[in-house]
């Protein structure tokens, strides 16, 4: 939390450094751009969100499925509970808790997984997306360009905001874009 507020602190300092001396006041310009939306709206970010889908829903059935499995060995195990030997009954009981604790590392691994192939699936993008915004920072002549998503700013200038043109620059690269 700290360095994050020196982070911010320090370049909030910086900015009004650069801002307060006329001669450089008069040639900067700051751009924003909003990196998740551009990660989104581009169309590798569209395919990278559909693949993902398609693997959030597979992983999903499959613990929906593990689920209806205990929700049913619970109800059983709460029904014929009383009327069950003692032994069936911690038979019954094991085997529930067996697959709770396996339903339960299902739901842990399938969220590592999920996780890991979102964090793949950026650090594809990311590298390239940075390529095109220095692209089209250095057409237009920006001199500090500010990602909205990751710092907070409490006021921009929407028309600054060069994110759609990042989009439009990066889906026309070859094999990257399309």
């Amino acid at each position: 939390m700290r360095k994050k507020f020196y982070l911010i602190a320090g370049f909030v300092l910086i900015v009004s450094f650069l801002i307060s001396t006329n001669d450089y006041a008069a040639e900067s310009k700051i751009g924003f751009i909003n990196l998740p939306e551009i990660m989104k709206n581009t169309n590798a970010g569209k395919k990278a969100a559909k693949e993902f889908k398609q693997l959030y829903d597979k992983k999903r059935e499959a613990i929906v499925a593990t689920e209806k499995d205990l929700k049913n060995l619970k109800e059983e195990l709460d029904k014929q509970g009383p009327i069950m030997t003692e032994n069936a009954r911690r038979e019954k009981g094991t085997s529930y808790q067996r697959k709770l604790r396996d339903y339960q590392l299902l739901v842990e691994d399938t969220n590592k997984e999920l996780k890991v192939r979102d964090q793949e699936a950026s650090s594809k993008l990311i590298p390239q997306i940075t390529k095109v915004v220095r692209k089209v920072a250095e057409k237009e002549k920006y001199t500090l360009v500010i990602d909205i998503a990751r710092m907070p700013v409490p006021y921009y200038a929407k028309e600054r905001d060069f994110s759609n043109k990042v989009i439009e620059e990066f889906n026309k690269l070859p094999g990257v874009g399309q």
